[in-house]
């Protein structure tokens, strides 16, 4: 049976026989799928877009998972091979918020005490 953990979908061996479509949609969708077998992680399966191409896996799938919600930003700095600085600007150069903050609650986390 297809499970969904934070930003990935989860496919058993036998899932991938009998729904290969809905993990093609999924991947399609821009998540990305974990394939199992015997309930353990074989196999990861990315959306295959130009970024992957242009920036390679690690840091494609870095950037994935940052912009799902997965990583923090070091976490997913580390998984790029890269300092959070330089991971920062990729983010930028990639069109991607290092940051979620509401308006409000970027207000609040600027405003400094006299």
């Amino acid at each position: 049976m297809r499970e969904k953990v934070k930003g990935m979908d989860i496919f058993s061996v036998r899932d991938l026989r009998n729904r290969s479509s809905d993990m093609i949609r999924a991947i399609e969708a821009g998540r990305l799928s974990v394939i199992t077998k015997w309930g353990r992680p074989s196999a990861l399966a990315i959306p295959f877009e130009r970024r992957l191409i242009d920036l390679g896996v690690h840091k494609d799938l870095a950037l994935v998972l940052f912009e799902q919600g997965v990583l923090t930003l070091a976490k997913a700095a580390k998984i790029a091979d890269m300092t959070i600085d330089r991971f920062m600007d990729v983010l930028g150069e990639t069109g991607l918020a290092a940051v979620d903050y509401s308006p409000e609650e970027l207000d609040e986390e600027l405003q400094v005490e006299l």
